[in-house]
Protein backbone atom coordinates (compact mmCIF):
# COMPACT_ATOMS: atom_id res chain seq x y z
CA UNK A 1 0.00 0.00 0.00
CA UNK A 2 1.07 3.42 -0.64
CA UNK A 3 -0.09 6.75 0.97
CA UNK A 4 -0.24 9.80 0.17
CA UNK A 5 -0.70 13.60 1.84
CA UNK A 6 -4.42 14.78 1.58
CA UNK A 7 -3.98 18.26 0.52
CA UNK A 8 -2.79 20.92 2.92
CA UNK A 9 -3.74 18.62 5.96
CA UNK A 10 -1.03 16.78 7.91
CA UNK A 11 -3.23 13.28 7.13
CA UNK A 12 -0.99 10.81 5.25
CA UNK A 13 -4.08 8.40 3.79
CA UNK A 14 -3.63 4.95 1.84
CA UNK A 15 -4.30 5.20 -1.85
CA UNK A 16 -6.88 2.89 -1.31
CA UNK A 17 -9.27 3.85 1.26
CA UNK A 18 -12.76 1.84 2.48
CA UNK A 19 -16.51 3.67 2.35
CA UNK A 20 -17.94 1.94 5.07
CA UNK A 21 -21.31 2.79 3.30
CA UNK A 22 -21.01 -0.41 1.28
CA UNK A 23 -21.01 -2.43 4.33
CA UNK A 24 -23.22 -0.46 6.91
CA UNK A 25 -26.20 0.73 4.34
CA UNK A 26 -26.92 -2.50 2.43
CA UNK A 27 -27.54 -0.62 -0.64
CA UNK A 28 -24.57 -3.12 -1.88
CA UNK A 29 -26.56 -6.40 -0.72
CA UNK A 30 -26.75 -6.96 3.21
CA UNK A 31 -23.68 -7.13 5.09
CA UNK A 32 -23.94 -9.00 8.15
CA UNK A 33 -22.49 -7.34 11.24
CA UNK A 34 -19.74 -9.41 11.96
CA UNK A 35 -18.61 -10.07 8.40
CA UNK A 36 -18.57 -6.14 8.47
CA UNK A 37 -16.48 -5.78 11.64
CA UNK A 38 -14.07 -8.59 9.88
CA UNK A 39 -13.22 -6.64 6.28
CA UNK A 40 -12.84 -3.47 8.50
CA UNK A 41 -9.93 -4.72 10.25
CA UNK A 42 -9.05 -7.11 7.54
CA UNK A 43 -8.76 -4.18 5.63
CA UNK A 44 -6.73 -2.44 8.25
CA UNK A 45 -4.00 -5.46 7.94
CA UNK A 46 -3.78 -4.57 4.52
CA UNK A 47 -2.54 -1.22 5.02
CA UNK A 48 -5.83 0.99 4.50
CA UNK A 49 -5.52 3.95 7.19
CA UNK A 50 -8.80 6.59 6.04
CA UNK A 51 -12.18 5.22 6.61
CA UNK A 52 -14.92 7.18 5.38
CA UNK A 53 -18.24 7.23 6.56
CA UNK A 54 -21.39 9.55 7.38
CA UNK A 55 -24.16 10.07 10.25
CA UNK A 56 -26.55 9.38 7.53
CA UNK A 57 -25.50 5.87 6.67
CA UNK A 58 -28.28 3.66 8.66
CA UNK A 59 -28.78 6.46 10.63
CA UNK A 60 -25.53 6.28 12.37
CA UNK A 61 -24.61 2.57 12.06
CA UNK A 62 -22.09 3.47 9.91
CA UNK A 63 -20.14 5.36 12.53
CA UNK A 64 -20.96 2.83 15.22
CA UNK A 65 -18.98 0.12 12.94
CA UNK A 66 -15.80 1.92 13.20
CA UNK A 67 -15.92 1.67 16.80
CA UNK A 68 -16.90 -2.08 16.99
CA UNK A 69 -13.90 -2.80 14.44
CA UNK A 70 -11.44 -0.55 15.79
CA UNK A 71 -11.07 0.09 19.81
CA UNK A 72 -9.77 3.10 21.36
CA UNK A 73 -6.11 1.66 21.11
CA UNK A 74 -6.49 1.65 17.53
CA UNK A 75 -7.58 5.05 17.00
CA UNK A 76 -4.20 6.79 16.46
CA UNK A 77 -3.54 4.56 13.48
CA UNK A 78 -6.77 5.28 11.47
CA UNK A 79 -8.18 7.90 9.87
CA UNK A 80 -11.65 8.64 9.99
CA UNK A 81 -13.69 10.63 7.79
CA UNK A 82 -17.34 11.73 8.22
CA UNK A 83 -20.06 13.64 6.97
CA UNK A 84 -22.89 15.99 8.37
CA UNK A 85 -25.47 17.79 7.16
CA UNK A 86 -28.63 15.62 7.05
CA UNK A 87 -31.10 15.79 9.50
CA UNK A 88 -31.73 12.35 11.13
CA UNK A 89 -34.67 13.39 12.98
CA UNK A 90 -36.40 14.00 9.48
CA UNK A 91 -37.57 10.60 7.56
CA UNK A 92 -36.37 9.71 4.20
CA UNK A 93 -39.27 9.30 1.95
CA UNK A 94 -38.77 6.77 -0.79
CA UNK A 95 -35.55 4.83 -1.82
CA UNK A 96 -32.37 6.17 -1.86
CA UNK A 97 -34.09 10.11 -1.14
CA UNK A 98 -32.49 12.54 0.63
CA UNK A 99 -33.86 13.69 4.25
CA UNK A 100 -33.91 17.34 5.18
CA UNK A 101 -30.76 19.45 5.58
CA UNK A 102 -29.47 21.45 8.25
CA UNK A 103 -26.63 23.96 8.48
CA UNK A 104 -27.17 25.89 11.88
CA UNK A 105 -24.33 26.26 13.90
CA UNK A 106 -26.43 24.47 17.13
CA UNK A 107 -27.22 21.59 14.53
CA UNK A 108 -23.87 21.38 13.84
CA UNK A 109 -23.23 21.27 17.25
CA UNK A 110 -25.31 18.58 17.62
CA UNK A 111 -24.11 16.38 14.79
CA UNK A 112 -20.94 16.53 15.97
CA UNK A 113 -21.22 15.34 19.39
CA UNK A 114 -23.56 12.66 18.41
CA UNK A 115 -21.15 11.62 15.36
CA UNK A 116 -17.56 11.71 18.26
CA UNK A 117 -20.15 9.58 20.89
CA UNK A 118 -21.36 6.49 17.88
CA UNK A 119 -17.51 6.64 16.87
CA UNK A 120 -16.14 6.28 20.46
CA UNK A 121 -13.96 9.06 19.92
CA UNK A 122 -12.95 12.38 21.19
CA UNK A 123 -11.74 13.84 17.85
CA UNK A 124 -12.62 13.40 14.06
CA UNK A 125 -9.97 13.80 11.33
CA UNK A 126 -11.91 14.83 8.30
CA UNK A 127 -15.36 16.35 9.02
CA UNK A 128 -16.85 16.52 5.93
CA UNK A 129 -20.20 18.64 4.50
CA UNK A 130 -22.40 16.14 3.04
CA UNK A 131 -23.97 17.47 -0.24
CA UNK A 132 -23.85 20.63 0.35
CA UNK A 133 -25.64 23.92 -1.45
CA UNK A 134 -24.41 26.74 -3.36
CA UNK A 135 -25.78 28.56 -0.38
CA UNK A 136 -24.08 26.74 2.48
CA UNK A 137 -20.90 26.95 0.85
CA UNK A 138 -21.10 30.50 1.05
CA UNK A 139 -22.26 30.33 4.61
CA UNK A 140 -19.81 32.35 6.81
CA UNK A 141 -21.55 30.84 9.73
CA UNK A 142 -20.90 27.18 9.08
CA UNK A 143 -16.96 27.61 8.34
CA UNK A 144 -16.84 29.97 11.73
CA UNK A 145 -18.47 26.84 13.47
CA UNK A 146 -16.03 24.45 12.20
CA UNK A 147 -13.37 26.35 12.78
CA UNK A 148 -14.50 26.81 16.41
CA UNK A 149 -14.74 22.58 16.21
CA UNK A 150 -10.94 22.62 15.02
CA UNK A 151 -9.90 24.70 17.74
CA UNK A 152 -11.80 23.09 20.15
CA UNK A 153 -9.87 19.77 19.16
CA UNK A 154 -13.18 18.10 18.37
CA UNK A 155 -12.06 18.10 14.48
CA UNK A 156 -8.64 17.72 13.28
CA UNK A 157 -9.81 19.32 9.20
CA UNK A 158 -13.35 19.57 7.84
CA UNK A 159 -13.98 19.18 3.91
CA UNK A 160 -16.70 18.75 1.37
CA UNK A 161 -18.31 15.92 0.39
CA UNK A 162 -19.88 16.79 -3.29
CA UNK A 163 -23.12 14.97 -4.45
CA UNK A 164 -25.24 13.46 -4.48
CA UNK A 165 -25.77 13.09 -8.14
CA UNK A 166 -22.50 13.48 -10.30
CA UNK A 167 -21.38 16.53 -8.74
CA UNK A 168 -21.84 20.49 -8.67
CA UNK A 169 -19.34 22.95 -10.18
CA UNK A 170 -20.27 25.60 -8.58
CA UNK A 171 -20.10 24.27 -4.46
CA UNK A 172 -16.53 22.29 -5.63
CA UNK A 173 -15.35 25.35 -7.29
CA UNK A 174 -15.95 27.77 -4.31
CA UNK A 175 -14.92 25.22 -1.70
CA UNK A 176 -11.56 25.41 -3.25
CA UNK A 177 -10.76 28.93 -4.57
CA UNK A 178 -13.10 30.81 -1.99
CA UNK A 179 -13.04 28.39 1.31
CA UNK A 180 -10.08 27.23 0.92
CA UNK A 181 -11.41 23.44 2.31
CA UNK A 182 -7.96 20.76 2.35
CA UNK A 183 -10.67 18.06 0.73
CA UNK A 184 -13.18 17.75 -1.58
CA UNK A 185 -14.72 14.21 -2.21
CA UNK A 186 -15.72 13.78 -6.21
CA UNK A 187 -17.13 11.14 -8.01
CA UNK A 188 -14.29 9.73 -10.52
CA UNK A 189 -13.99 7.39 -12.66
CA UNK A 190 -12.85 6.18 -16.31
CA UNK A 191 -16.78 6.29 -17.74
CA UNK A 192 -17.65 9.10 -15.29
CA UNK A 193 -14.69 11.75 -15.90
CA UNK A 194 -16.78 14.98 -15.06
CA UNK A 195 -17.17 17.22 -13.61
CA UNK A 196 -14.13 15.60 -12.06
CA UNK A 197 -11.89 17.23 -14.60
CA UNK A 198 -12.90 20.46 -14.53
CA UNK A 199 -12.00 20.68 -10.81
CA UNK A 200 -8.27 19.49 -11.63
CA UNK A 201 -7.02 22.82 -12.08
CA UNK A 202 -8.49 24.37 -9.12
CA UNK A 203 -7.44 21.89 -6.97
CA UNK A 204 -3.37 22.01 -7.86
CA UNK A 205 -3.90 25.94 -7.37
CA UNK A 206 -5.29 25.56 -4.28
CA UNK A 207 -3.31 22.31 -2.95
CA UNK A 208 -6.76 20.79 -2.28
CA UNK A 209 -6.93 16.83 -1.44
CA UNK A 210 -9.44 15.01 -3.57
CA UNK A 211 -10.94 11.82 -2.54
CA UNK A 212 -12.04 9.78 -5.45
CA UNK A 213 -15.72 7.55 -5.06
CA UNK A 214 -16.87 4.75 -7.24
CA UNK A 215 -13.77 4.69 -9.61
CA UNK A 216 -15.60 1.12 -10.40
CA UNK A 217 -18.66 3.11 -11.94
CA UNK A 218 -20.77 0.51 -9.76
CA UNK A 219 -18.52 -1.94 -10.32
CA UNK A 220 -18.67 -1.94 -14.62
CA UNK A 221 -15.15 -1.26 -14.87
CA UNK A 222 -14.20 -4.32 -12.96
CA UNK A 223 -15.00 -8.05 -13.90
CA UNK A 224 -17.84 -8.88 -11.80
CA UNK A 225 -20.03 -8.45 -14.37
CA UNK A 226 -19.01 -8.98 -18.34
CA UNK A 227 -22.72 -9.60 -19.79
CA UNK A 228 -25.19 -6.83 -19.09
CA UNK A 229 -27.74 -9.21 -20.18
CA UNK A 230 -27.48 -11.53 -17.40
CA UNK A 231 -26.98 -8.40 -14.58
CA UNK A 232 -29.12 -9.25 -12.23
CA UNK A 233 -29.43 -7.18 -8.79
CA UNK A 234 -31.28 -7.97 -5.53
CA UNK A 235 -33.92 -6.13 -5.02
CA UNK A 236 -32.64 -4.44 -1.38
CA UNK A 237 -29.57 -3.75 -3.91
CA UNK A 238 -29.80 0.16 -4.94
CA UNK A 239 -28.50 -0.82 -8.39
CA UNK A 240 -31.64 -2.65 -9.62
CA UNK A 241 -33.32 0.74 -9.52
CA UNK A 242 -30.55 2.00 -12.54
CA UNK A 243 -32.06 2.25 -16.12
CA UNK A 244 -31.18 -0.75 -18.28
CA UNK A 245 -29.92 2.25 -20.47
CA UNK A 246 -27.75 3.37 -18.16
CA UNK A 247 -26.04 -0.14 -17.97
CA UNK A 248 -26.45 -0.40 -21.82
CA UNK A 249 -24.57 2.34 -22.43
CA UNK A 250 -22.00 1.78 -19.10
CA UNK A 251 -20.76 -1.95 -21.13
CA UNK A 252 -20.27 0.00 -24.23
CA UNK A 253 -17.70 2.11 -22.37
CA UNK A 254 -16.58 -0.41 -20.81
CA UNK A 255 -15.70 -2.87 -24.03
CA UNK A 256 -13.51 0.49 -25.02
CA UNK A 257 -11.35 0.71 -22.02
CA UNK A 258 -10.79 -3.13 -21.90
CA UNK A 259 -6.76 -2.09 -23.22
CA UNK A 260 -5.59 -0.79 -20.14
CA UNK A 261 -6.17 -4.51 -18.50
CA UNK A 262 -4.69 -6.77 -21.18
CA UNK A 263 -1.72 -7.97 -21.07
CA UNK A 264 -0.46 -5.06 -18.47
CA UNK A 265 -0.49 -7.02 -15.07
CA UNK A 266 -3.40 -5.18 -13.86
CA UNK A 267 -6.96 -6.49 -14.01
CA UNK A 268 -9.35 -4.13 -14.88
CA UNK A 269 -10.44 -3.08 -11.09
CA UNK A 270 -7.11 -2.45 -10.71
CA UNK A 271 -6.17 0.22 -13.87
CA UNK A 272 -9.61 1.59 -13.09
CA UNK A 273 -7.62 2.76 -9.36
CA UNK A 274 -4.47 3.63 -11.09
CA UNK A 275 -6.28 6.16 -13.48
CA UNK A 276 -7.93 8.08 -10.81
CA UNK A 277 -4.64 8.16 -8.73
CA UNK A 278 -2.70 9.54 -12.45
CA UNK A 279 -4.13 12.50 -11.15
CA UNK A 280 -1.62 14.16 -8.81
CA UNK A 281 -4.41 15.75 -6.59
CA UNK A 282 -6.32 12.57 -6.00
CA UNK A 283 -5.02 11.55 -2.64
CA UNK A 284 -7.11 8.28 -2.07
CA UNK A 285 -9.72 6.12 -3.84
CA UNK A 286 -12.75 4.96 -2.14
CA UNK A 287 -14.00 1.39 -3.85
CA UNK A 288 -16.75 -0.27 -3.21
CA UNK A 289 -16.20 -3.43 -1.03
CA UNK A 290 -18.65 -6.02 0.09
CA UNK A 291 -16.51 -9.01 0.59
CA UNK A 292 -12.90 -9.54 1.16
CA UNK A 293 -12.06 -10.79 -2.25
CA UNK A 294 -12.74 -7.49 -3.53
CA UNK A 295 -10.85 -5.85 -0.36
CA UNK A 296 -7.95 -8.09 -1.71
CA UNK A 297 -8.22 -6.73 -5.22
CA UNK A 298 -8.57 -3.27 -4.68
CA UNK A 299 -5.84 -2.93 -2.08
CA UNK A 300 -3.35 -4.28 -4.26
CA UNK A 301 -4.26 -1.50 -7.02
CA UNK A 302 -2.20 0.77 -4.97
CA UNK A 303 0.87 -1.06 -5.98
CA UNK A 304 0.42 -2.21 -9.91
CA UNK A 305 2.15 -0.73 -12.35
CA UNK A 306 0.48 2.96 -12.64
CA UNK A 307 -0.77 3.90 -16.19
CA UNK A 308 1.60 5.62 -18.61
CA UNK A 309 1.01 8.98 -19.98
CA UNK A 310 -0.54 7.70 -23.28
CA UNK A 311 -2.90 5.35 -21.70
CA UNK A 312 -4.68 7.93 -19.99
CA UNK A 313 -4.38 10.44 -23.06
CA UNK A 314 -6.08 8.07 -24.60
CA UNK A 315 -9.16 7.42 -21.83
CA UNK A 316 -9.29 11.13 -22.01
CA UNK A 317 -10.10 11.01 -25.74
CA UNK A 318 -12.50 8.31 -25.96
CA UNK A 319 -14.55 10.24 -22.75
CA UNK A 320 -14.32 13.24 -24.92
CA UNK A 321 -14.99 12.31 -28.39
CA UNK A 322 -16.34 9.09 -28.19
CA UNK A 323 -18.83 8.81 -24.84
CA UNK A 324 -20.47 11.64 -25.07
CA UNK A 325 -21.73 10.33 -28.08
CA UNK A 326 -23.68 7.63 -26.43
CA UNK A 327 -26.85 8.60 -24.56
CA UNK A 328 -25.76 9.68 -20.81
CA UNK A 329 -27.92 8.73 -18.40
CA UNK A 330 -26.39 9.41 -14.96
CA UNK A 331 -27.13 7.53 -11.74
CA UNK A 332 -27.97 8.95 -8.69
CA UNK A 333 -25.22 8.75 -5.43
CA UNK A 334 -24.61 9.01 -2.39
Amino acid sequence: MKYRKLGTTDLSVSEVAFGVWTVATGWWGKVEKDDAIRLLQEAENQGVTLYDTADTYADGYGEELLQYAFPKKKRQDIIIGTKFGYDLKTPRWGHHKERAQRWDPEFIREACEDSLRRLGTDYIDLYQLHNPRIETVQDDEVFDTLDALVKEGKLRHYGVALGPDIGWRAEGEAAMAERKVPSIQIIYSIIEQQPARDFFPFAHDNNTGLLARVPHASEILTDEFTNQVKVEFDESDHRAHRKQEWLDTAFEKRNRVLFIAQETGRTLAQAAIQFCLSEPNIAAVLPNIVRKDQLDEFTVGSDVAPLAADEVAELYRLYDEEFASLEEIQPQRT
